[in-house]
């Protein structure tokens, strides 16, 4: 039953970088999680239109870069017009885990058109955040090139022509990129996540009255329910592993394990162990179910969080179909928050 808990895998990085998306089984609002992107019929017709070009290592031409990895990106575009080039030019070489296929990978980055000149989007500006590249994401040619095969710490330029990015937007995007556009990005490669990472330290017992929890590492967690924690009147949290990292933010996404049980009887109804991994999903803007939500948000990174759920903030009287799940079951999920961006 894949992420039937959590309500979707989701997309995590903006529209302008993506050609499509994958997603899991779907609960609550899933859909209105995914935000707006081009994985349109005209988007995926005009990729499959226009061939990506071989990929070149070159400096010359290139758009002028300043700026300080993880703090700010400054592009300067030459006054000549784009080159036909897909160029993938490693700025500055990184000296931490190198993101491969099968992770999880957080960075920021600047986007720029080229041919108008306008800057697109950015992660250091106002409002910014950083992306999530997943691996069920269908990413643009020249994203996968920028970040893929490339190390933590690492600052890449790309220069994408039409065959490696813009071609593959559709006409009526808000961003107004066209087909016809040469688009500049450059990527700071900020962390990596495996799939089958977990947090570290030692595990505290559970609260008093909240199931206790044996979490092998690399498998999903049994829980132990005594008679007084079988119906919460509230939702409650415990911190078995108390992280290190940033506190988590509402509306961040996040990279968790997790496993699943219904308090009646302890029955694992879900986990990321079963499936294939870790998850990316966006917390605190009811995109997942709002014990999550409540419980997560404000708690660190690297952190291992019981969470006691009671129905009225899990699925209530309309669990998802084919779950398994009982309606108005109450809930307990341990979850290992991995990352935030």
């Amino acid at each position: 039953m894949r992420r039937i808990a959590t309500a979707a895998a989701l997309l995590v990085v903006p529209a302008l970088l993506l050609t499509g998306c994958s997603s899991g089984s779907k609960s609550k609002s899933a859909d209105a999680a995914t935000p707006k992107a081009s994985a349109s019929a005209a988007a995926s017709a005009s990729a499959s239109a226009v061939p990506v070009p071989a990929v070149v290592d070159t400096t010359e031409g290139l758009p002028t870069v300043g700026g300080t990895f993880g703090k700010d990106i400054t592009i300067k575009l030459p006054g000549t017009k784009p080159t036909d080039k897909f160029v993938v030019h490693t700025l500055t070489e990184g000296t931490g885990a190198t993101v491969s296929t099968s992770n999880f990978a957080v960075f920021n980055f600047t986007v720029e058109d080229w041919t108008t000149g306008k800057t697109l989007n950015t992660a250091y500006g106002k409002g910014g955040a950083p992306a999530v590249r997943k691996p069920t994401d269908t990413m643009i040619p020249a994203l996968d090139k920028a970040v893929v095969g490339h190390k933590v710490g690492s600052r890449v330029e790309v220069v994408a022509p039409p065959g490696a990015a813009s071609a593959q937007m559709s006409s009526s995007e808000p961003t107004g990129v066209t087909a016809k556009d040469t688009l500049v990005f450059v990527i700071d490669i900020n962390q990596v996540v495996g799939a089958k990472d977990d947090v570290t330290g030692t595990q505290a017992a559970s609260p008093a009255g909240m199931p206790s929890v044996v979490a092998p590492a690399g498998k999903a967690a049994t829980f132990t329910i005594p008679d007084a924690a079988k119906k919460p009147s509230k939702l409650e949290t415990g911190v078995l592993i108390k992280g290190t990292g940033a506190k988590v933010l509402s509306g961040q996404t996040i990279i968790v394990q997790y496993t699943g049980a219904t308090l009646a009887d302890g029955k694992v109804f879900d986990s990321s162990w079963k499936d294939s991994g870790a998850m990316a999903t966006v917390i605190g803007q009811q995109q997942v179910i709002s014990g999550w939500d409540q419980g997560l948000v404000g708690q660190t990174v690297g952190s291992r969080v019981l969470l006691s759920i009671p129905s009225t903030l899990a699925y209530g009287a309309s669990p998802p179909a084919n779950s398994g799940i009982a309606a108005n079951a109450d809930m307990v999920f341990v979850v290992d928050i991995l990352a935030a961006a």
